[in-house]
């Protein structure tokens, strides 16, 4: 077994998962106010057939969100979608049959300059808070943890953000200062955790991201993946897409992996701790993959990352760079992936268990697997990803 991934099975019948909010009409929803919007365009699903071929699997595909809306990564889907749904609501128009033109609408657009959203990020979300609102010709502040880094800080006040604090508290104690401040200053909370009684926005978030996953399919064709990685930090995208999976493939799901960082695995926490409900990691935790680092599941996803997954890892820093490594220097031709620490660490996870047979056969591997990665994120951080880079290739 591998010294820096933690693995847990799911010992509950995967198959026999149903129950999902996140089906095919609401990413088709999404999907359609996306298509609408002037700066809408598929990200790219990248095939490494030499890295295939050297595994020994029938084929490893990467959707490359680090393109997406020029954000450098996904949030922009889910952020954009649930400000339309705000939006929508507060204009009395149907979400059913509205389009990004429509709130180009002069009076409308004088009213939403009034209007004003905050959120709590580790960087990507606020970065498509900030876009999206500005796209609605809205106003946003955003809010960051302690020991954010400054780049990513700048790329959200150029995304279009008002104003971008970085605070002296973690991630959960910023997403309750964001919500405090909402209150007092009557500001609309955009936040992709949720609790009792918020919980409508953080939906509409996720329905955004199953936009990658509709994309993912078409661009498939007549291919099914076998393998599914995907990242988490509080788990929203995880759940959402393991959702869709298992609505749209009921019969046969493919095998899905949700990996977190070591030292903030709130997902793997909960599932260990087998009493059903979710739970927090607490104080203050560190990890490179700043776009994970948050300490408590989403409520409205936890059921599905409970029993629709089939495997749960805890992966040290050092998954993460090694995947970072891999996509950049690609071998034999296959196509380069910049990727950031939060992006790379499923590929990373993905190296360590082709290299070991007894893994591979944990997780039902062989030639006839098609395996697919989510790049959730560019080089966010770039200096740290060149310093990641000139450490040398470990593959």
């Amino acid at each position: 077994m591998n010294d820096h991934i933690r693995i847990l099975k799911n010992k509950y019948t995967v198959n026999g998962y149903k129950d999902s909010l996140f089906t095919r009409n609401e990413a088709e929803n999404a999907i359609r106010f996306h298509r609408s919007l002037p700066c809408y365009k598929e990200t790219p699903l990248k095939s490494l057939s030499s890295a295939a071929e050297k595994y020994g699997v029938g084929a490893i595909l990467v959707k490359d969100e680090s393109t997406r809306f020029g954000l450098n990564a996904f949030k922009g889907l889910g952020g954009s979608y649930a400000i339309f749904r705000i939006l929508c609501d507060y204009f009395g128009m149907d979400h059913e049959t509205s389009v990004y033109e429509d709130f180009l609408d002069s009076d409308i657009r004088k009213q939403c300059e009034k209007i004003v959203f905050v959120t709590a990020t580790d960087g990507n979300h606020g970065k498509g808070i900030a876009w999206a609102a500005s796209l609605f010709g809205c106003k946003s502040y955003v809010l960051m943890p302690k020991g954010s880094a400054e780049s990513r800080k700048h790329a959200i006040e150029n995304a279009g953000a008002s104003s971008v604090l970085i605070t002296e508290l973690n991630y959960d104690k910023t997403v309750a200062l964001a919500k405090k401040l909402a209150k007092e200053n009557g500001w609309i909370l955009v936040q992709d955790t949720s609790w009792e009684g918020y919980e409508d926005t953080p939906r509409h978030i996720i329905e955004g991201y199953l936009t990658m996953v509709q994309e993912i399919i078409g661009q498939m064709g007549e291919k099914k993946p076998t393998h599914v990685f995907l990242q988490a930090g509080v788990g929203a995208m995880a759940g959402g897409i393991t959702g869709y999976l298992m609505d749209i493939f009921k019969d046969d799901p493919p095998i899905i992996t949700v990996a977190e960082p070591e030292t903030v695995a709130c997902v793997y926490l909960s599932v260990e701790t087998a009493d059903g409900r979710p739970h927090s990691v607490e104080g203050d935790p560190e990890t490179i993959m700043a776009g994970l680092n948050c300490g408590t599941p989403c409520s409205i996803t936890w059921p599905v990352l409970r029993y629709a997954v089939s495997f749960y890892c805890a992966c040290d820093d050092c998954i993460a760079e090694r995947g970072m490594r891999a996509y950049a220097f690609q071998e034999h031709g296959d196509p380069a992936v910049v990727s950031g620490e939060s992006g790379a660490v499923t590929y990373g996870l993905l190296l360590e268990l082709l290299k070991d047979r007894e893994l591979r056969n944990i997780w039902n591997i062989d030639e006839n697997s098609t395996i697919l990665l989510i790049n959730t994120e560019g080089a966010t951080d770039p200096v740290n990803y060149e310093k990641i880079l000139c450490r040398g290739d470990d593959q």
